[in-house]
């Protein structure tokens, strides 16, 4: 069949149904992915180029596309008179309802329309007469009389009118259009403290002395982290998000917080983005972002619409506006993240007074009104992440002394191994791999993590997924049989990771599992027998059974947030979780700020110009705990711009990296021969690969620039030049506890201009032949 060069036939149907539910409840057996049959008083030929324009009762447009006759019925007398329209090109709204409503129906994959039982054998040939096309209506549904309604819609021929245009680019969503928040939000009314969780979310406030979670008003304790598009294009949290994860797992958001404050081209998004079923594409600011039909989405704005949902919880139970709370992270977020986190808040409308670790929340809600004098390891394997911290409680002082973890190692992870062989043993048994679509996917994940819960009390579970995928036009179902032996097989190797991560968090300290008192489990997947029967090897005592899984961290934060100003408030003396330092040529990685670092801290340390007028010098910050920068977690490029024109060595820059006590990074730079402070700025559009490319050019240009200066003495490598102390901070290549620092988000949104590459050098010269290697050596204490 060739299709028709002349102008579309416009065609403008209005349907008797009110909804789009209700529209496919009654006709649903007439459209697919790639079409719909309509029945018609009069067809046109196939071939024959249409612009249809479907609305409902009122006025409600439902599908928009352009199409083409691709077969009539009702030719000579046999059957209905109507034709199946083959979609060419469907606007975004169009593509958003077919994707996530006609995907439920069992014969809907087809990329041609259907043909309706009772309305006859399909012509693919021009019929003897063509009228013009009139008025047009749905056809019955399978099983319906054929002629039972009449044609629905308005007579007469549409005007003719152009195909619609191909879809325009995806649109970045701005806060606006959201209706989220872009002002700083006001510090009054109470303070609630909030668990930003991977799969649920929920907030808690302390009421007549006594923590507890704020439930909905459906008497849901927990909204599920979760946003989706439904089939009308509207955006939907939580609960109803959740409820079609199954039918519309292209438009459903689930599992952000992994995601959230990385970059795109990171490799770690590089590595996980195939993993979901919604797509994965860089946001405006080079960040991962999400999309949604044809709207892109930043994980910022995702995590402040469920903030939101959580605040709305709030406010609905107490009465009255919310806008302050305590907010939590793993433990082993980046700094990125954090500021991520901080920034969804306000978007929000929170003023988040402090982003508090998971591990040493759980803690607070285990000790707090306890007096007690233990150590102990609280071991937090939520939906996403997993974090292992060891803290040492003496009354109301929660001292974290080590922590770790791991942001990939989740109750995600053991569905994921369960889902892996619940397809190896479809392939067995039919011989063929599962091609089937997202949402079969989707379905046969939510099997998975139902038997996963239910082998937690039985011996065996039946994973049956109905009609999951055809093979040779015959239906097939996925039916397999998981026993509690086989769950342990496939998943103990990641709990023994976790395993690992706590006695690596314990040997940092020169730990062993007998030093600590008590093991407090959080986190949903942490109610997993083998959870329990590895702790319980690994510590030589069974866990802790004092805290709510699913509870404890907001309830350790709303703790926290009511001791907020309070003369005898909680005490908490938190760590950091990954070493922040300087990337060298290389490809290396030197650490300024150590691991497990008391918060709040402070490191300074003097370089100087090593070319004659330099006016820019730029560093690389990198967070992790790998020797090799690549490996580690790129903060940004502090670039410091209008130095004095000196000769090389005369401009002295003084560099402060202040850590709070939410880990959150300030890194500040002093020109000492004025006094004054030059402007840094991050930027974070570079990739680790360029950070790579930028750090070998310096060492290739260190290898090539001259080492002899005036005055320069060559007696070996030098010490950094010791900074002035200035407003108290110590001097260089010192680390002492500080007073918090004014939070000043690292992640600015100026972009630097094009890096000219200049490399920050100390005053006093090394050896002509150890050039700008023997000066990085000088700097860092390494002979």
């Amino acid at each position: 069949m060739t299709e028709s060069n002349q102008a579309a036939v416009g065609l403008v149907v209005k349907l008797p149904f009110a909804t789009p539910e209700e529209f496919l409840a009654k006709y649903g057996g007439n459209i697919t992915r790639g079409g719909i049959y309509l029945r018609a008083r009069a067809v046109k030929p196939p071939g024959t180029a249409v612009t249809l324009d479907l609305r409902l009762a009122g006025g409600e447009r439902i599908i928009y596309a352009s199409a083409v006759v691709h077969f009539v019925t009702g030719q000579g007398g046999q059957g209905v008179v109507g034709m199946g329209l083959r979609f060419l090109n469907v606007d975004p709204q169009t593509r958003r309802f077919l994707d996530s409503a006609v995907v439920t129906l069992p014969h809907a994959q087809s990329d041609t329309p259907p043909v309706p039982n009772g309305v006859g054998p399909a012509d693919y040939t021009v019929p003897p007469t063509a009228p013009p096309v009139a008025t047009v209506s749905p056809a019955p549904a399978a099983g319906a009389p054929a002629g039972g309604a009449p044609a629905a819609g308005t007579p007469g021929r549409a005007p003719a009118q152009a195909a619609p245009a191909a879809p325009a680019g995806p649109v970045m969503m701005t806060d606006e259009a959201l209706g989220l928040t872009t002002e700083e939000p006001k510090r009054t009314g109470p303070v609630i403290g909030i668990d930003l969780g991977t799969t649920n979310s929920c907030a808690a406030l302390v009421r007549n002395g006594r923590p507890g979670v704020l439930p909905s008003r459906e008497g849901h304790n927990t909204v599920p982290s979760i946003i989706a598009v439904n089939t009308r294009g509207k955006l939907v949290v939580g609960h109803p998000a959740k409820g079609q994860m199954l039918t519309n797992p292209r438009q459903t958001v689930y599992g952000a917080k992994r995601l959230v404050g990385r970059p795109y081209a990171s490799p770690v998004v590089e590595h996980i983005k195939d993993r979901f079923h919604y797509e994965i594409i860089p946001g405006a600011n080079g960040d991962a972002g999400v999309k949604l039909g044809d709207r892109v989405y930043t994980l910022q704005q995702i995590s402040a619409l469920i903030l939101r949902e959580v605040r709305e919880v709030a406010q609905n139970q107490l009465g009255h506006l919310v806008s302050r709370a305590v907010v939590t992270v793993p433990a082993y977020y980046n700094d990125n993240q954090r500021q991520a986190v901080r920034e969804a808040g306000k978007l929000a409308g929170l003023y988040v007074e402090r982003i508090l670790n998971e591990p040493t929340a759980a803690a607070l809600a285990y000790g707090y009104g306890r007096k007690l004098n233990q150590r102990v390891l609280v071991y937090d394997l939520g939906g996403g992440t997993f974090d292992a911290s060891v803290l040492e409680l003496s009354d109301n002082v929660y001292e974290v002394i080590s922590t770790g973890g791991d942001t990939f190692l989740g109750g995600l992870d053991f569905d994921n191994a369960i889902v892996a062989y619940l397809l190896e043993e479809f392939q067995k048994k039919t011989g063929r791999p599962f091609q089937g679509d997202r949402v079969a996917m989707q379905r046969i994940n939510d099997a998975a993590e139902r038997a996963k819960c239910a082998l937690s009390e039985r011996s065996e579970m039946r994973v049956h997924v109905a009609f999951v995928t055809m093979i040779d036009d015959k239906p097939y179902d996925l039916d397999v049989t998981l026993t509690r032996q086989k769950l342990i097989e496939l998943t103990e190797g990641l709990v023994d990771r976790t395993v690992r991560v706590c006695e690596e968090v314990l040997k940092t300290k020169g730990l062993g599992p007998k030093d600590v008192d008590e093991v407090i489990l959080v986190g949903g997947q942490s109610r997993f027998p083998l959870v329990h029967e590895k702790i319980t090897r690994f510590f030589g005592k069974p866990p802790s059974k004092g805290v709510h899984p699913d509870e404890a961290v907001a309830l350790g934060a709303a703790l926290l947030a009511h001791s907020l100003g309070q003369l005898e408030g909680v005490v908490l003396i938190d760590v950091l979780p990954m070493a922040i330092g300087v990337g060298l040529p290389g490809g290396r990685f030197k650490p300024v700020l150590e691991r497990n670092l008391s918060l709040p801290s402070t490191k300074s340390y003097t370089v100087a110009t090593h070319r004659d007028d330099q006016t820019e010098l730029e560093l690389t910050v990198l967070q992790g705990d790998s020797d090799k920068a690549a490996d580690n977690e790129f903060l940004g490029t502090i670039k410091l711009t209008g130095l004095p024109r000196k000769p090389r060595g005369g401009v002295q820059v003084a560099i402060t990296f202040e850590v709070n006590n939410e880990s959150l990074l300030k890194v500040t730079a002093r020109e000492t021969s004025t006094g004054r402070e030059v402007t840094s700025t991050f930027n974070t559009r570079a990739t680790p690969e360029v950070v790579k490319a930028k750090l070998s050019q310096l060492e290739a240009e260190g290898a090539h620039a001259p080492a002899a200066h005036a005055g320069a003495v060559a007696t070996g490598p030098a010490a950094p030049v010791r900074a002035p102390a200035t407003n108290g901070a110590p001097s260089t290549a010192t680390n002492a506890p500080a007073a918090a620092p004014k939070h000043t988000p690292a992640r600015g949104t100026t972009q630097a201009p094009p890096p000219v590459h200049p490399v920050p050098a100390v005053a006093a010269t090394a050896p002509k032949q150890k050039g700008f290697m023997g000066w990085l050596k000088g700097l860092f204490g390494r002979a």
